[in-house]
């Protein structure tokens, strides 16, 4: 497998993905298309953009047998770009079972030529006790053995016979997907995930999210990916049944690299119209909020007169174009470095959503996967925004890397006011030359404190945040004050600390922990005059 990373934010990936029938960049929405029944041609889902689509290989097996195996899935859904087969689980999810065993499927996938087969599991879904759960995790496991030993009697010749552990699963160039089960048991999930890892998978699908999304669990749909992404780290990840716009910024921040969904289809069917912040009823609209040749060609009346099957391919189309926006606006965020700051502004549109943000800041893997240095400043609105990982990094980065000069003594607080560069400003100069021989930081409620020595580097110097911070009570920022408690524990040399206070600050000096030793001298801000 191919997969080049091209750009980062967050956990999310600007990257190409490598198949026998082409490339396609990611994230990636991977419109559903009914192997039979296709209302929506693929040749328009292609001239949308859609560079590669899903379809169902079990329906596949049922209805066409042996010509799909002739003719190749491609030709069977007039598609010539890279094609993602599922092998029956969503019939497992929805009956309980089908009537083929996971080795004939695995044979049919290989046979019709799939770019991106999955091998047939057993779906956990959401709300099962933990034994049941872990039951369907070692079915699915089992199901996946019987898969490898298809894939190995293909001529494949990279598969080790010694142990259980692969390192590449293709016979013919194929990728091969590792279905991860667990659900909400997110040892089950980390389990399912490492097993599935060292069998030498290197493409990878979260399992059986559709019925949290659809209970509006989106906190626990965070953990879900992030229990995937903790033992899955780098290797691409895909997300089934992610179909809504609402949703598919966040499981992008979180990592999943692609998605699956006939939301646009199934939601057309019942009336419902996608845009940008959720989904209306046609029959509630007056307008439509859409410039898509859709809604440029029809008024409100027109499409809810139109024939029924007309109106459901006229409303599956503007879904469309609606997502097609969606995975354009997340890549740009990405691109720009603006991914936290577009997250937020989508998860605003539900309190779910928002759950799952709190969640996701306490996410390590979130820092870790954020670039240090980006080519434009951050924006900070609200005490949530402590939490952006370039924030959180810089705090990291001042406790483990800064040490204050040796010769000062002393340390001087000063609350930011905005001035970029402040390592050049005048105002350094005039601070620097009334407080000799001191240590001055800047303070902010964001970032907690910012030396002057430092303050060019980025994100310090590369940052626009609101002024009337002082709305919220200083106890909203719990970062800034372990901030100060950690820097004032490893900077224990000050004699003296002189802190110039504006109302936020007020608020908190009685919480910050200084030395015996240590004179601390509060001074008003509004009163302030440099000497």
């Amino acid at each position: 497998m191919v997969f080049e990373v091209k750009c980062t934010d967050l956990a999310a990936r600007i990257g190409k993905l490598t198949t026998p029938h082409g490339s396609f960049e990611t994230p990636a929405f991977i419109p559903v298309i009914h192997p039979v029944k296709q209302q929506i041609s693929p040749s328009f889902l292609k001239s949308l953009g859609f560079e590669c689509i899903i379809t169902n290989a079990y329906i596949t097996f049922k209805y066409y047998g042996e010509k799909a195996q002739k003719q190749g899935i491609h030709r069977i859904v007039n598609f010539d770009g890279p094609i993602m087969t599922d092998s029956g689980g969503y019939q497992v999810l929805e009956y309980g079972k089908v009537n083929v065993t996971p080795s004939i499927m695995a044979q049919f996938e290989l046979d019709i030529g799939s770019d991106i087969p999955v091998p047939l599991d057993k779906p956990t879904g959401y709300g099962l006790p933990y034994n049941t759960a872990k039951s369907y995790v070692e079915e699915t496991i089992s199901n996946i053995d019987e898969t490898i030993k298809v894939i190995k009697n293909n001529g494949s010749d990279t598969i080790s016979d010694d142990d259980d552990t692969y390192n590449s699963l293709s016979s013919k160039g194929e990728l091969w997907t590792g279905t991860i089960q667990g659900a909400e048991h997110f040892d089950l999930v980390r389990h399912s995930s490492s097993i599935l890892d060292k069998k030498g998978f290197s493409f990878f699908a979260i399992g059986s999210p559709v019925e949290l999304m659809e209970a509006y669990e989106f906190s626990i749909l965070a953990q879900l990916i992030e229990a995937t992404k903790s033992s899955i780290p780098n290797k691409p990840i895909h997300l089934f049944g992610a179909g809504h716009p609402l949703t598919i910024p966040l499981a992008v921040a979180l990592g999943c690299d692609t998605f699956d969904s006939a939301s646009y289809i199934l939601y057309a069917r019942a009336n419902r119209y996608m845009s940008s912040s959720g989904t209306l009823r046609l029959e509630d609209l007056s307008y439509l909020p859409c410039c898509c040749p859709v809604c440029s060609h029809f008024t409100v009346k027109e499409l809810n007169d139109e024939e029924p099957d007309s109106r459901t391919i006229n409303l599956a189309k503007h879904n469309l174009f609606i997502l097609k926006q969606e995975m354009a606006a997340v890549k740009q965020a990405i691109y720009d470095g603006r991914l936290w700051e577009y997250v937020l502004q989508k998860a605003r549109s539900h309190p779910k959503l928002m759950d799952a943000i709190h969640a996701m800041k306490n996410f390590d893997y979130i820092q870790q996967n954020t670039p240090i240095f980006k080519h434009k400043a951050i924006y900070l609105f609200e005490p949530l925004d402590q939490f952006r990982p370039e924030l959180v990094n810089y705090r990291k980065m001042l406790i483990n890397n800064y040490s204050s000069p040796a010769n000062t003594d002393s340390l001087l607080l000063y609350p930011d006011q905005g001035i970029r560069p402040f390592y050049s400003s005048s105002l350094l100069k005039k601070l620097s030359i009334s407080y000799p021989n001191t240590s001055i930081c800047l303070y902010n409620p964001f970032f907690g404190l910012i030396p002057a020595e430092i303050s060019d580097i980025y994100p310090a110097s590369h940052n626009i945040f609101v002024k009337n911070f002082d709305k919220y009570d200083s106890r909203d920022y719990p970062e800034f004050l372990n901030l100060v408690d950690s820097f004032l524990k490893k900077n224990d040399n000050f004699k003296s600390i002189h802190i110039v206070a504006n109302k936020f600050m007020k608020g908190l000096i009685p919480h910050i922990k200084t030395a015996e030793k240590t004179e601390v001298k509060v001074e008003d801000f509004r009163g302030f005059n440099l000497k």
